[in-house]
């Protein structure tokens, strides 16, 4: 099979394709096609300290099978930090410590990854193709262009930044995904009296405000956004049942009308909300800053930003009309950079295979990952992460990825069985034929 994309969901798959194969079935090969130069998982937001949102027990497999050699744990024992990481008494690592276990497993399992590819396009084979293969993926890369026969694909092309329209990238306006490359690349004197505007109220922008104001003690960090307060994240027990396995299911069968009343109610779960302890942090910091009567946190509610001109000069910044939407006052200033904390939307496959003439609205995925036309399942083409609407809360989050994998491959599994199965009673019954002849 050939997957579209080298992230953890992708990545949950090679090593479910793995542990499989060590059992004596019959083995199944992976290559995974990667636009990236090397691994890399969100390196714009490793931010020192920043912690995962969700417990190291849902990493790639242990949801699906706790005894894998690709577990968080394993990767712990590997790195000689089990031991440690125990007596941390955490269930959160930090993104850095995550990050490096998603590279490890990427350097572990036996799926080829090749990087610096990018697929542009997925075409069907004819049945009569001879090989059992299905798809046909064309790639650009380092060595040319090259094409790979597969009997199954399976997209998992991540999320997309997503701007506002007033946001003209530029080298001091861009979206916090990209908040590291962008703030090493202006080169900032720390001991300078900056000036930073941060766009948004979920957690990434709460963490990138953190941040700047640590980092730039001379700064002011202004925060915007919709909502009167940040908002806290509904990490409580029953709140969390909306990642479970077993939610997917009641989320797919249920009505649309329910599947959209659900995603709201149960949106501050994930979205435009902060965790309860970074927004405790952000408050007294702001409030011992009125103590002393010098405030670098500000801290606008209810703001919204009007436009932004920029320049392509990277030395030059950035200025912003905003409007107070409480007050209907708008005020223009001068920011050293704008980062935008505005979150991402699914790519899916639309991109890939955009040569098809196909409607997105045309498009949807079923139960099982398989994407479908116009109602019609496509068989050998799988789709990871953009199936939110249909599969639930979780699907571009790690909760799920493990048992997304085992339930992908199960179904890969059993369709190269029965091709296998097949082609054996075909040949059996060629060689009937040729004794009898």
């Amino acid at each position: 099979m050939v997957g579209i994309g080298a992230g953890p969901s992708n990545l949950a798959l090679a090593a479910a394709i793995d542990e499989r194969n060590r059992t004596g079935q019959r083995p199944l090969t992976m290559t995974i096609l990667e636009q990236k130069p090397s691994f890399g998982w969100h390196p714009g937001m490793l931010l020192e300290g920043a912690t995962m949102q969700i417990a190291f027990l849902k990493d790639l497999v242990t949801m699906r099978n706790p005894r894998s050699p690709f577990s968080f744990l394993s990767y712990l024992e590997a790195r000689g930090r089990l031991v440690d990481f125990v007596n941390h008494q955490t269930f959160f690592p930090t993104r850095v410590e995550f990050t490096d276990y998603l590279s490890w497993v990427a350097d572990t399992v036996a799926a080829s990854i090749e990087y610096r590819s990018t697929v542009t396009a997925i075409d069907r084979l004819d049945a009569s193709s001879g090989d059992d293969a299905r798809w046909l993926v064309r790639r650009s890369g380092p060595d040319g262009v090259r094409e790979l026969r597969a009997r199954s694909v399976v997209v998992a092309t991540g999320l997309r930044e997503r701007l506002p329209e007033w946001a003209i990238r530029g080298p001091r306006l861009f979206h916090n995904h990209r908040l590291l490359e962008h703030i090493e690349a202006a080169d900032l004197a720390i001991d300078r009296p900056h000036h930073f505007l941060v766009v948004g109220g979920g957690q990434s922008a709460a963490e990138v405000v953190q941040y700047l104001h640590r980092g730039y003690p001379e700064a002011i960090v202004d925060s915007v956004f919709n909502s009167y307060g940040f908002q806290p994240a509904d990490d409580s027990p029953y709140a969390n049942r909306v990642f479970d396995p077993a939610a997917v299911d009641d989320f797919f069968d249920a009505p649309a009308d329910v599947r959209t009343e659900l995603m709201t109610r149960h949106s501050t779960t994930n979205y435009g909300c902060v965790d309860l302890e970074l927004i405790n942090e952000l408050y007294a910091a702001e409030y011992q800053e009125k103590v002393t009567g010098r405030q670098r946190l500000r801290i606008r509610p209810v703001t919204v930003v009007e436009s932004a001109k920029t320049s392509n000069d990277p030395t030059d910044g950035v200025r912003v009309t905003l409007v107070d939407r409480m007050h209907g006052t708008r005020t223009v200033e001068d920011y050293t950079a704008v980062i935008c904390a505005t979150g991402f939307h699914s790519v899916g496959v639309s991109d890939v295979l955009s040569g098809w003439g196909v409607t997105p609205e045309r498009m949807a995925v079923s139960r099982d990952y398989r994407l479908t036309i116009d109602g019609e399942p496509l068989n050998g083409l799988y789709v990871q992460g953009a199936t939110e609407q249909t599969h639930g809360l979780g699907s571009t989050l790690l909760s799920n990825v493990a048992v997304r994998a085992g339930d992908i491959l199960d179904t890969i599994a059993a369709d190269t069985d029965l091709a296998a199965a097949t082609d054996l009673a075909a040949a059996t019954d060629l060689a009937a034929a040729t004794r009898g002849a």
